[in-house]
């Protein structure tokens, strides 16, 4: 049997991963051709078929299920030995990924994450979406819903609640209209919420659900806020009780796989510390204003 370069196995688990040659192709920043090729060279070195081919795309076949779990076991040996490799030059990396209002708390609050003495370094990845660790985009993941992925670990840091902001003072009937993102960015249910709920009487529009914040400080109408952001800033009143259908459970998640390391176990620990202590705030449970 020819010896097989670890560079056709990682092609195989881009395939794997993304279910046919398009998004294995963007991912290894090539073409689907050469990806396509690569495979029937794994495949002609192993003498195995690894994949049924369909129009929708690439499915494994039983050998292709057991190589990839061999697999899986290499490149997590790998990644372990590149991680130490980087640990004793001071240069890893740990890739963070949250949505728009918990990468907000940790920039305002970012000590609590890093600190000075840390050799390693933090790339936030902002988005709605839920956070992917499969495809390893991501080291750690901050989501909206229980993940069901057995090789994520899981940590509940709490439930987080929703509610409607004005402009502090404002007359009930000054309130305006509603704020909102686009229709095609509305991909979480409290940016959906003004769309479902008010569509008629939207005032704004914006394209990043961080303008929501500032829109509503300007007295341009209400936002729909997450309590620790809304409820934290002085500038702001709610402008009715929490929107209970919003509520839901936050959750930080890992690979299994990265327990070891240490920057990730540092950074998700450290994460896990701040988010609870401001569970409170999290759910809705409002500050005491002096004056």
């Amino acid at each position: 049997m020819k010896n097989v370069a670890w560079d056709l196995y990682q092609v195989f688990l881009l395939v794997a991963r993304h279910g046919g040659l398009t998004g294995s192709a963007q991912a290894a920043g090539t073409s689907p051709a050469t990806v396509g090729r690569r495979i029937l060279e794994l495949e002609d070195a192993l003498g195995r078929q690894l994949f049924v081919r369909r129009q929708t795309g690439y499915s494994l076949t039983a050998d292709g299920q057991a190589l990839l779990a061999q697999v899986q076991a290499m490149e997590s040996a790998s990644r372990a030995v590149d991680a130490w490799r980087d640990e004793g030059a001071g240069a890893t990396i740990v890739r963070l990924m949250a949505g728009t209002w918990v990468t907000w708390l940790l920039c305002e609050n970012f000590p609590a994450i890093r600190t000075e003495r840390d050799t390693f370094r933090v790339d936030l990845s902002v988005s709605e979406r839920r956070a992917t660790l499969a495809h390893r985009e991501s080291d750690i993941g901050v989501r909206a819903v229980l993940p069901d992925e057995p090789h994520l670990m899981r940590r509940l840091a709490g439930d987080v609640a929703y509610a409607a902001y004005r402009r502090r003072n404002t007359a009930d009937g000054e309130t305006g209209g509603w704020l909102a993102v686009g229709e095609e960015d509305a991909i979480s249910p409290y940016l959906r919420w003004p769309h479902d709920n008010a569509g008629g009487r939207i005032a704004v529009v914006a394209s990043r659900p961080r303008s929501l914040l500032d829109l509503a400080r300007a007295g341009a109408g209400q936002a729909v806020l997450p309590c620790f952001v809304g409820d934290l800033d002085p500038a702001l009143e709610r402008s009715g009780g929490e929107i209970k259908a919003l509520r839901y459970q936050q959750w930080i998640v890992t690979n299994t796989e990265d327990r070891h390391r240490r920057d990730i176990r540092t950074v998700s620990d450290r994460l896990f510390r701040l988010l609870k202590s401001h569970s409170d705030l999290f759910a809705g449970r409002r500050p005491q204003r002096s004056g």
